[in-house]
């Protein structure tokens, strides 16, 4: 998922974390592998502390490309206005990251979601409500509408993924394992064959 025309795009997703160097940019890029080529749909990250231009922690490229993502051309950008708003879908790392966002544009409150969160919210959603739709917009849009009926309805133990900053190499590795096993469900029904 190429730079596309912002005439082309018809859903953004956005992902947010603290510097925009480890968790949503790991988000970022496996969702833009597991989603492929698709012009209609953004798939973008920044940060709410974010110092623009960084490349992705070393670390957490190494454990993107172990889990089939691509790194190249990343640089970190700061979490503003005019981010959240764009956005049909803000997917934090953390809670505190979901509040900060919504505090920019209260707007973005019922489409904003821990990634943490959503992951549990959309295992919930029965498939065929998803799936049916064949242009993957429209599948984005319902599975959103879905994950946001359900909220407060399904309880979500751990809505946080651990920051793994300076730490333990094992400690990438669970950041990005989370955030692959939370998404898994949501990639699974936005690229499911309509007549499979």
């Amino acid at each position: 998922m190429g730079k596309v025309p912002r005439e082309g795009v018809r859903f953004r997703i956005l992902f947010v974390c603290t510097g925009n160097i480890c968790r949503s940019p790991l988000a970022e890029r496996l969702t833009r592998s597991a989603l492929g080529p698709c012009p209609a749909l953004q798939v973008t990250s920044a940060g709410t502390h974010a110092r623009p231009g960084l490349e992705m922690d070393r670390h957490a490229v190494r454990t993107l490309v172990r889990l089939g993502g691509d790194p190249e051309g990343f640089g970190s950008r700061l979490l503003v206005p005019a981010l959240v708003a764009e956005a049909d879908l803000v997917l934090t790392a953390a809670s505190r990251h979901r509040a900060h966002s919504v505090a920019l544009h209260l707007a973005a409150a019922t489409r904003t979601f821990t990634i943490a969160e959503f992951g549990t919210l959309a295992r919930a959603v029965p498939p065929e409500r998803v799936i049916r739709h064949r242009d993957p917009v429209c599948r984005a849009r319902a599975l959103v509408d879905e994950a946001r009926a359900l909220r407060g309805l399904v309880r979500v133990d751990e809505p946080d993924i651990a920051d793994p900053y300076r730490g333990s190499r094992r400690a990438y590795r669970a950041a990005g394992r989370s955030i692959a096993g939370a998404l898994d469900v949501a990639f699974r029904l936005l690229t499911h064959p309509r007549d499979a």
